[in-house]
């Protein structure tokens, strides 16, 4: 894929590098193909230049053994003198081939055959005339000068088609040696074509690497930045939150001490006011005896309201008997207006004020969430230290939920994790379809160092 992309990527390199794989096929195949031809042709001069010289030997070999057949009288020469005709008819069909379509050198080799005519007819004839017994006429014909002169043509004529044929031989060679020359020349000028299209490849791919690996860069900055900004936006929202809890509760304490001090003091004064009253009517107005005796109980209940909505707002029994002692109170309310049954298994531990209400209202968002969505029959809660870690829980045995599903309210579960981050602390949730659910929080080892040394101090 990084090849393709390169190529498509630059205009010149792929055009360039299917160019000089053609050329280089074109001049390989040329080459060999005008070499072959070459090689075929000088195969053609080599047998046609055995055939003149075996022409040549045919031709003594045939004048030798008629000389050995007249002065020997002995017909075992005529055996060589026979082999010699066949041989030399041979040689000429195989001239015949070879200069049929050359004008020039066919004249000669008619020449030839004509010289060759003449001579073989006077060696047949002398021959002839020696079977009839006719010596004198053999001799006369024999020392005559028309057989030298014919064999002098003869030589000359084999010596000009040899001289030719020996030409074309060395012309073939030159060409041949030329042609691998220029295949040479067409090679190596391809070979630095090819590594002139290598060299740009190249340089394209590592300019394509260069800027993938700027992109790269560049995108790495960005997704640093990103991660940076989100860390400082989540530490951001984190103390917003930490902010607006502390908000919330310091509204509700001036709300519970308001309540408090204002409208305690005001339906205590009330209730006072409305005992005077009583005491003046005894024995008086019975019907405003009774009215007065309601109004009474209107102001109790006020007074209990009240006292239920600063407990709410902020639990008295907190900072006035401790954290083990306010669950307690917080479970044994909530499993007597529910009849849940609530197992406590609660141990003093050393927290700072604002860790005992972020447990406290843990316990009390848990105990909420059960009240709505849970079902359960039994509920347990527990506080304890173990292994140097402060652990709250809660767990029920209700219908639970399937924790990879968004339910559709998680808010109180959201506001309930940023509550307990926000002291530092870490939330498990634990939970599946009909098998309950736990919530627990723990309060890692040196925070819980730290919190028990800022205690003590």
């Amino acid at each position: 894929m990084g090849v393709l992309k390169a190529f498509k990527s630059s205009r010149i390199v792929f055009p360039l590098a299917c160019l000089a794989a053609v050329a280089m096929i074109f001049i390989s195949e040329g080459s060999y193909r005008q070499s072959v031809e070459t090689l075929n042709e000088l195969g053609e001069m080599a047998v046609a230049h055995t055939a003149i010289q075996e022409l040549h030997l045919s031709v003594l070999d045939a004048e030798t053994g008629q000389r050995g057949y007249l002065l020997t009288n002995r017909k075992e020469y005529l055996q060589p003198y026979n082999e010699a005709l066949r041989k030399i008819d041979k040689s000429l069909k195989v001239l015949d081939l070879f200069y049929g379509n050359k004008p020039g050198p066919m004249e000669k080799v008619r020449k030839l055959h004509s010289l060759i005519e003449t001579k073989l007819s006077e060696l047949a004839l002398t021959i002839n005339l020696y079977n009839q017994g006719k010596a004198e006429s053999v001799t006369q014909i024999t020392l005559s000068n028309i057989g030298s002169d014919q064999m002098d043509s003869f030589r000359t004529l084999s010596a000009e088609l040899l001289q030719r044929e020996t030409e074309n031989v060395e012309a073939g060679r030159k060409d041949i040696y030329h042609t691998l020359m220029l295949s040479r020349i067409g090679m190596a000028a391809l070979s630095a074509i090819g590594l002139l299209a290598l060299f740009m490849y190249l340089r394209q791919t590592f300019a394509l690497k260069k800027q993938e690996q700027e992109l790269k860069r560049a995108v790495q900055v960005e997704r640093d930045r990103l991660e940076i900004e989100v860390i400082q936006r989540t530490a951001q929202l984190s103390e917003l939150t930490r902010h607006l809890l502390t908000a919330r509760e310091d509204e509700r304490n001036r709300l519970a001490r308001n309540l408090h001090d204002d409208l305690g003091s005001l339906l205590t004064s009330a209730k006072l006011d409305a005992a005077r009253i009583k005491s003046r009517l005894a024995g008086r107005a019975p019907e405003a005896l009774e009215l007065l005796a309601h109004l009474v109980d209107t102001l109790n209940s006020g007074i209990a309201l009240g006292r239920r909505i600063i407990e709410d707002l902020r639990p008295s029994a907190l900072s006035n008997l401790g954290l083990v002692a306010t669950l307690e109170i917080l479970a044994r309310e909530f499993a007597d207006h529910s009849g849940v049954a609530v197992h406590c298994a609660l141990e003093p531990v050393d927290l700072e004020p604002t860790a005992e209400l972020m447990v406290y209202r843990l316990v009390q968002e848990a105990i909420t969430n059960i009240t709505k969505y849970a079902r359960a029959s039994q509920v347990w809660v527990s506080l304890a230290t173990r292994d140097g870690q402060v652990s709250v829980s809660v767990r029920d045995d209700g219908v639970g939920f399937d924790t990879t599903v968004r339910p559709s309210s998680v808010y109180g579960l959201v506001g309930m994790r940023f509550r307990v981050e926000a002291e530092g602390w870490t939330l498990t949730l634990v939970s599946a379809p009909d098998q309950g659910t736990l919530i627990e929080a723990k309060l890692p080892k040196s925070k819980h160092a730290a919190a028990q040394g800022s205690a003590r101090q």
